[in-house]
């Protein structure tokens, strides 16, 4: 059984390309913390309406949960062959941005303590 179920944040906003069929692709890369220290990356392709709703509505930052299967290829660079590993996307589930999730207060903290977080602090 091949199955994938990962969840993490967007590293950078989602690639779209529509082939001459008409099928759209949305590719993106999500982070996913592990036990302890540290995070995975892993490139996702979703495509038709998947792909369609993870352009419009993803950014980079945004957590997702992905279902899907992986997808083993290789490509040539200098003469070297370099596997790919891809995701698969089945579902694509939005669980919230980094606008929502990282700037809501919490009740203890204030607004001038949020503001005093730097870019540069944050993971993504």
């Amino acid at each position: 059984m091949n199955k994938a179920v990962l969840l993490g944040r967007l590293t950078h906003d989602p690639d779209s390309r529509t082939f001459d069929n008409g099928k759209q692709c949305a590719k993106f890369s999500i982070a996913v913390s592990r036990i302890g220290d540290g995070a995975d990356f892993f490139n996702v392709v979703a495509f038709d309406k998947q792909a369609s709703n993870v352009c419009r509505y993803l950014v980079k930052g945004s957590q997702v949960a992905v279902v899907g299967h992986i997808q083993t290829g290789s490509y040539e660079k200098d003469g070297v062959r370099r596997p790919t590993f891809d995701i698969i996307a089945e579902n694509v589930e939005f669980i919230g941005s980094r606008q929502t999730s990282d700037t809501t207060p919490k009740q203890d903290e204030s607004i001038d303590e949020l503001k005093e977080v730097e870019d540069d602090d944050m993971p993504f």
